[in-house]
């Protein structure tokens, strides 16, 4: 592998065409065949990826342009999944910043580029979308400019590059009077404005492990740019552990990337991206070096966790029907190998064997792990996420977030009033001038807890939320959490037509005739501020009087479908969630954990 080299990321908000872009890089690389089935979105293997149309996880891909090897790294756009950027940008000499032509900058748009500023990398920006309606490539490119000053780039990230391009039509340009014809000036830019890696193979062996994989036949295998030095498959090697301590072994196998593929290699130096087996026990930000002189690499930060919700053993009637995995000693085994690829997770004991303190990013991170789990079989509890407060100078502070609406406009009104009572403020606002308007807030991370929910309420289902963590400031005191009670089932039994269309006026149900239920499972939301208990299968008395089949005509109202992440954002504090392979259940906190 004597090829020059070129190790890029691609950064950018959630669906702002990052993972279309990056398809028609390596459609037009040549790394298929002709005539190959190609999926779209083929960097995103995961099936949450697929089904939520976001990368979760950074994945790296190689292609070669002319006579350059192109690292190219999919990173996530959500803040969620910042770990996950920070620290792959450690493995990059530059990266592709994309914005949509539309929307320009949104908050995740910040978060990413901030990390790659204070990488010292210097972005080409990538106008993505061009060809929709209502774009303003110019306007995004002055917005992405008053986003670098405002980050404090220097004067040589201010002058970044700036392409215009449409990944769904497989072009890109340099001016946006030219045709759009294929992805070339895209390649030559890459070529052009990012540095060859820097790195000497004279020096001893580092690596450092940025993302473990695994294999059955080969085991733990590790990713990661070769900082120093050079490689061979079956030498020996160290690995410095994050504790300083030193595990020896042998590269059992040394594994170089084309196209999507891994290709078994005999030698990479500096610069290249290489996986390695050999170390069942290496983890993140941890360096495979020279086992005569080994020099260990600075490990990996990421941003602290600022949410958190404690993962409980699953004690409910019906515990233990549906999943394979329901005890706290496989909860806890799952939730510490979570732990050795996912850089931004803490999980924490408590003062009970069968719950765990589980911090992350959001809880969109939280509840990413939690979907991945059930899928798995396991079946557990989590109680409602709470915001992780921090002492800064001395004062107790909590986590704030930048917030970007994107609202018809007759729904600004209701937005700006409820963000105002969960004590955000307002920062901008635009008239886009196509009936919708965006409104920018800063509104603590606490105000954000159960939101989503109502702010589809609030705006028929046709307003667009986004945020980011911004940063710790003194506490803002309570915040208004304004909710009805619940319906409560009064006992276990089956819940019946009968019952559910006479209590249709307490409320609204999340159930339907024939769910299971058990005393103290959460049905429904009533319609006044105290919880209330209803007995949901009490059964229609059958006379020679009232026929059995007289109601057949009447219709129930359709019961709200309660997913998990609409579950975690409206439990309160006295309430969890069951999770299980088949079900989402809402209950009661049994009164043996109200103890938080």
């Amino acid at each position: 592998m004597t090829l020059p080299i070129r190790n890029v990321a691609i950064i950018a908000h959630v669906d702002h065409g990052k993972t279309t872009l990056v398809d028609a890089l390596l459609r037009q690389s040549g790394i298929f065949r002709e005539g190959e089935d190609v999926p779209d979105c083929v960097m995103d293997s995961n099936d949450l990826e697929r089904e939520r149309g976001i990368t979760i996880l950074s994945k790296n891909t190689a292609v070669r342009y002319g006579e350059t090897l192109i690292n190219i790294i999919d990173t996530p756009g959500h803040a969620d999944f910042g770990g996950e950027v920070e620290r792959v940008l450690g493995m990059v000499d530059g990266c592709i910043l994309i914005v949509d032509a539309n929307e320009g900058p949104m908050p995740q748009t910040r978060f990413v580029l901030k990390k790659a500023l204070e990488k010292g990398l210097r972005p080409i920006v990538v106008v993505n979308k061009i060809d929709r309606p209502q774009a303003d490539p110019h306007g995004s490119v002055d917005k992405v400019l008053d986003l670098f000053i405002e980050l404090g780039a220097d004067d040589d990230q201010c002058e970044f590059p700036y392409l215009f391009a449409s990944g769904l039509a497989g072009y890109a340009k340099a001016k946006l009077e030219d045709e759009g014809i294929d992805m070339k000036p895209m390649f030559e830019a890459i070529l052009d404005h990012v540095p060859p890696p820097v790195g000497d193979p004279e020096k001893p062996l580092q690596i450092q492990v940025t993302t473990l994989d695994y294999s059955e036949y080969l085991g733990r295998i590790v990713i990661g740019k070769i900082h120093n030095g050079v490689i061979n498959a079956g030498q020996q090697a160290a690995l410095v552990r994050e504790d300083g301590s030193l595990v020896k072994s042998k590269i059992s196998k040394l594994l170089g990337f084309d196209g999507l593929k891994r290709i078994e290699i005999e030698q990479a130096s500096a610069g290249h991206i290489v996986a390695v087996a050999g170390f069942a026990d290496a983890n993140i930000g941890e360096t495979i070096t020279c086992p005569t002189n080994p020099q260990a690499l600075p490990l990996i930060k990421v941003d602290e966790p600022t949410l958190q919700m404690t993962f409980v053993v699953n004690d409910s009637p019906f515990a233990g029907q549906e999943g394979s995995f329901v005890t706290s000693r496989q909860l806890r085994d799952r939730l510490m190998r979570e732990l050795e690829t996912n850089v931004a997770l803490r999980v924490e004991p408590t003062d009970s064997p069968d719950r765990f303190s589980v911090s992350g990013r959001g809880e969109l991170h939280l509840g990413i792990l939690i979907e991945t789990m059930r899928r798995e079989g396991y079946e557990f509890q989590v109680t409602q996420p709470q915001v992780i407060y921090r002492e800064v100078n001395g004062q107790p502070c909590e986590p704030y977030e930048l917030l970007a609406l994107d609202v018809p406009e007759e729904g600004v009104g209701g937005c700006m009033e409820r963000i105002g009572q969960r004590r955000g403020e307002l920062q901008d606002m635009r008239i886009m001038g196509d009936g919708r308007a965006t409104l920018e807030f800063v509104i603590p991370a606490r105000g954000l807890i159960g939101f989503r929910g109502e702010f589809m309420r609030l705006t028929r289902g046709e307003g667009i939320m986004n945020h980011s963590f911004s940063d710790y400031r003194p506490l803002c005191g309570e915040i208004e959490a304004r909710r009805n009670g619940v319906l409560i089932a009064f006992e276990e039994g089956v819940a019946t037509f009968y019952a559910l269309k006479n209590a249709e006026d307490r409320g609204v149900f999340f159930i339907a005739p024939g769910t299971k239920v058990y005393k103290g499972m959460i049905v429904g939301e009533h319609n006044r501020n105290q919880d209330l208990d209803l007995n949901i299968c009490k059964t229609k008395q059958l006379t020679n009087h009232r026929a059995a089949g007289g109601d057949e005509l009447v219709q129930l109202q359709t019961p709200v479908d309660m997913s998990l992440e609409r579950a975690l954002e409206y439990i309160g504090p006295d309430e969890l969630v069951e999770v299980t392979p088949e079900s989402i259940r809402l209950r009661k906190l049994s009164k043996k954990l109200v103890k938080r």
